[in-house]
């Protein structure tokens, strides 16, 4: 895997680069595990509810396969594909039983590769068991919140947790931001990091490119005028003027928790994740 830089020739593809995977297999998604995908712009009854959405590529969603419950049952990696509804790569299981499946890639996937889901599988890279049968320090990703749910957490681009211990009914996991966490030692992880860890290293390069994302632009408060958004107003270039920076909404933007106080899962988080310098 490899981060290609273009040439200077234009002020768009200055210091654009994207990501040239040798894995990546060139070949159509399979049609059956497509579904529609329809673009609603951030809008919520014709209403902007989330800003700075809309336009870009048209795009299909994959039918990842995030439990992989096809118990004791061995896969051969057909192919990895690119997935533009994430950012890790997927993989296209062929099963011994005839049936197709897209997984998560894990890293380490390639073409030809077999994989295999259950309580007694070896411990290999790319393949999914419960916690309490994975060694202690094992990197794992698509872990399982609560059991038989499927993968709900550590699904992005190059992202792994460390699996720090084991007890009678629970395992911690220490989470690459440095939250470690309680999770039911019954839940099932694939072993090893996610794929595509090189996906924070690129560069966007151009605004076009961005609207190619579906992603609109976004104009700073200070730019706005009073009546749009408290940071507005002011002769010339200001400053916000206000002690806290605030939303268009006046509610606090920087440093304010967010996460409910009395939630249920607060039991479960040993150490909060570690604050941004």
């Amino acid at each position: 895997m490899a981060i290609k830089i273009y040439k200077r020739n234009t002020a768009g593809r200055r210091n654009m680069s994207v990501v040239k995977s040798e894995i990546i297999t060139d070949k159509k998604p399979e049609k059956y595990l497509l579904a529609k995908k329809k673009s609603k712009a951030g809008r919520s009854l014709g209403k902007i509810s989330v800003r700075h959405q809309g336009g870009g590529h048209k795009q299909k969603y994959r039918l990842v396969d995030f439990k992989q419950d096809k118990f004791d049952i061995p896969g051969r990696i057909a192919a990895i594909e690119r997935d533009p509804n994430r950012s890790s790569f997927i993989a296209l299981v062929n099963y011994k039983d005839g049936e197709r499946r897209y997984v998560l890639a894990a890293e380490g996937m390639k073409v030809g590769k077999e994989i295999i889901s259950g309580r007694n599988v070896p411990i290999k890279s790319g393949n999914r068991t419960i916690l309490k049968n994975i060694p202690v320090g094992t990197i794992v990703s698509n872990v399982e919140i609560f059991s038989g749910r499927g993968g709900q957490i550590i699904r992005s681009a190059g992202s792994g947790a460390a699996l720090t211990a084991i007890d009678e009914k629970t395992a911690q996991l220490k989470m690459s931001s440095g939250e470690i966490r309680l999770v039911s030692n019954e839940c099932y992880a694939t072993i090893g990091q996610a794929s595509n860890f090189e996906h924070n290293a690129i560069s966007i390069g151009k605004a076009g490119r961005k609207r190619w994302m579906g992603v609109r632009p976004g104009v700073r408060g200070s730019a706005m005028n009073p009546v749009d958004h408290p940071h507005g107003g002011g002769e010339g270039r200001q400053g916000i003027g206000l002690k806290h920076p605030k939303t268009p909404w006046g509610k606090p933007a920087l440093g304010k928790k967010t996460r409910k106080r009395k939630r249920y899962s607060n039991k479960f988080i040993i150490k909060r994740r570690e604050k941004r310098k």
